[in-house]
């Protein structure tokens, strides 16, 4: 959804009356507030639609809203390899909403370092892609100290022995030389079964029991004094070879950011053209509810009830269209 069209039907609603000036500052916040309550919504929806399909009160083919709502979350899946920064213990990224599934990768293809950095390619003049890799394998950046660190592409084609295109430029001109890689055989992968810290305790006290790797297990939390942030616990501990455990989650939605070129005296003009512009990633249908947001925080801000009013009333009418 194009941030500079909703920003403009905002300040034509608050313009109408002279109501007052927003910054792009105080605009901006205001975006990543409303798209974070807005994509939090679909996963209440989303339950609200399953308890009316266990009711048989849902709809279907077009009517089908539970359909629609699983497509825009689904948009907002991604894959990553956790690095560990110790024994069984993986990092969960540092965007992620909430886990689907934790995978094991019990075949790793091959490994290496890059030793060339070009868009969309993987080189290592010491690789035999050609005997060892296909295309559709998934590959890897393990190096922890990668900007791109954990980042995944699959391998497009393999050009010769030592060259790999990809499906995205995790290795780029951006990248320094001398990265680690590793591409991991898409079969037999085992997903690692999530269980409570409790569960866990008895399931390693037997033999018969313990987590292996046929039947892989993890545990949310164990972060340490030296080793903070959203950790898990992989069970067996021998489970260490990087690139090997996946996260597939539900990221959060990347903060939108209005972007503009600083003037003397005027407006500030939009500005796409710069690095950390960002619109929306919202689906279009969700741009009235949006627009209604923000003009319910812009008329806190310049404390006009007709602005908050009008937001409170377009919120109502949308939830009741939805409900």
């Amino acid at each position: 959804m194009p941030i500079n069209e909703v920003r403009n039907t905002v300040l034509a609603i608050v313009n109408k009356n002279n109501y007052g000036y927003i910054s792009p500052q105080d605009f901006n916040l205001y975006c990543q507030q409303a798209q974070m309550s807005i994509f939090e919504d679909y996963f209440y929806a989303y339950n609200d639609q399953l308890s009316k399909e266990n009711q048989r009160v849902s709809g279907s083919g077009y009517a089908d809203l539970t359909k629609g709502l699983v497509e825009v979350i689904d948009s907002f899946s991604a894959t990553e390899t956790l690095t560990s920064p110790g024994i069984n213990l993986f990092n969960l990224p540092s965007n992620y909403y909430l886990i689907n599934k934790i995978n094991y990768y019990p075949t790793v293809s091959t490994s290496g370092t890059t030793t060339a950095a070009a868009a969309l390619t993987l080189t290592d003049a010491t690789a035999t892609f050609t005997t060892t890799v296909t295309a559709g394998q998934l590959v890897s950046s393990t190096s922890t100290t990668s900007t791109t660190a954990g980042q995944t592409a699959y391998v497009v084609s393999v050009d010769t022995n030592t060259q790999l295109t990809l499906s995205v430029d995790i290795f780029g001109v951006a990248q320094t030389i001398g990265n680690s890689y590793a591409i991991v055989n898409n079969k037999g992968i085992v997903e690692v079964e999530r269980v409570n810290q409790s569960k866990i305790f008895y399931l390693n006290s037997s033999p018969l029991t313990s987590p292996s790797t046929g039947y892989p297990a993890y545990v949310l939390g164990n972060a340490t004094a030296t080793i903070s942030g959203n950790i898990i616990n992989v069970y067996p501990d021998t489970l260490t070879t990087p690139g090997t455990i996946m996260a597939q989650y539900i990221r959060y939605p990347r903060d939108p950011k209005w972007t503009y070129i600083e003037i003397t005296a005027g407006e500030p003009v939009f500005n796409a053209s710069q690095n950390d512009y960002q619109d929306f990633e919202l689906p279009l249908s969700d741009e009235p509810a949006l627009i209604a947001k923000i003009c319910k925080y812009v008329g806190v801000e310049i404390r006009e009830s007709d602005v908050y009013q009008f937001g409170v009333a377009e919120l109502q009418a949308e939830q009741q269209t939805q409900g």
